[in-house]
């Protein structure tokens, strides 16, 4: 199995732990995998939910947690890959990739639409981007259009299959089809190579859900990936930064809890069913508005994203949303992070 080389850093494994927010991949998970030769990923959605002033001023106590779980993130990584998702429809999110490089994150990973100045935030900086990507076409567009206005390409490539958690790069009705992502995926890795022979660079390809065990990832690095992103494993870790109720959500899930749930994103999203999704039959009250998405509007969402997350983040499972991958039913114990990179890497 070989390293995973971005640009001039390298990860001693080709795994990366995929990004979870709110609050479910901080500095605890993302330093312990990275310290195991994986690269930790901490998610920059509502770091700071737990962080002092965060009602009052949520970007600021946002902010201020993302300083601190970088730094230490990379502390217990002892010198291993630390990198931030940041959802590109987030409010400030040019706030959000400052802040990650001027700590010292080795990488940006940026989908939930399509980043289109990335490459400008991060001129002038060592580190490295990859955006998130599920077709053929949007990696085309992309591409292209950081080739023409920045004369600059990605340094790694996620593709987001439909078996991963959280919010979806597809529509009700792909996720529907159950087509074979196999021959989209070999589409983007030649649509990629393009981009590779323009620039005389490797973009390493890496693709992410429903990713389980060692044969998942062998299945993908013959198809031409040089990685995988995994996090749904990961959430039922003792290092894991979730409540232990969330994580028990996952080990006592059952294939025919998992649901597909419309967010107020406007993704579609895979969630654990529970209480909070079997109410959203009548529109929720929504007394706060944390500023999370540029483009919420109160008046019109079923329910605050927000809120729901941070509910279960915190342990209320019942009261708030569950994201989960394709194959969490399989999950059956808590486990360490070196046992699930064991698990991945036989």
């Amino acid at each position: 199995m070989n390293a995973l080389k971005i640009g001039d850093i390298t990860a001693q494994l080709p795994i990366i732990q995929g990004g979870m927010g709110v609050g479910i991949s901080l500095s605890s998970l993302a330093g312990a995998v990275a310290g195991h030769g994986g690269v930790g990923v901490i998610s920059a959605a509502q770091t700071g939910f737990n962080w002092d002033g965060f009602d009052t001023n949520p970007l600021k106590a946002n902010l201020e947690a993302l300083s601190h779980h970088i730094k230490r993130a990379k502390e217990l990584g002892k010198g291993g890959v630390i990198g931030v998702n940041i959802m590109h429809a987030l409010a400030n999110y040019t706030e959000y990739v400052k802040c990650t490089i001027k700590n010292g994150a080795d990488l940006i990973i940026s989908g939930a639409g399509l980043p289109t100045n990335l490459p400008e935030l991060v001129a002038n900086s060592t580190t490295k981007i990859a955006p998130i990507v599920s077709s053929a076409k949007a990696a085309k567009i992309l591409l292209g259009l950081w080739e023409k206005k920045y004369n600059r390409t990605a340094d790694m490539v996620i593709v987001e299959g439909p078996k991963a958690g959280g919010h979806l790069g597809f529509s009700q009705a792909e996720l529907d089809s159950n087509e074979n992502f196999d021959e989209k995926l070999t589409e983007i890795i030649q649509e990629v190579a393009k981009f590779e022979a323009k620039f005389n660079k490797e973009i390493p390809i890496v693709f992410a859900g429903g990713i389980h065990d060692g044969a998942d990832v062998k299945h993908y690095l013959k198809l031409g990936c040089a990685g995988v992103q995994v996090a749904t494993r990961f959430v039922a870790t003792h290092e894991c930064d979730a409540a232990d109720e969330f994580k028990q959500a996952y080990v006592n899930a059952q294939e025919s809890d998992i649901i597909i749930t419309k967010s107020p994103v406007g993704m579609p999203g895979r969630a654990i069913n529970n209480d909070f999704i079997k109410s959203l039959a009548e529109k929720a009250k929504i007394t706060k508005c944390y500023k999370c998405i540029g483009n919420c509007n109160m008046a019109e969402i079923p329910y605050c994203i927000s809120q729901a997350l941070i509910n279960s983040a915190r342990g209320f499972c019942e009261k708030g949303l569950v994201f989960c991958g394709a194959n969490v039913h399989k999950i059956s114990k808590i486990s360490s992070v070196q046992e699930i990179i064991k698990e991945l890497t036989e």
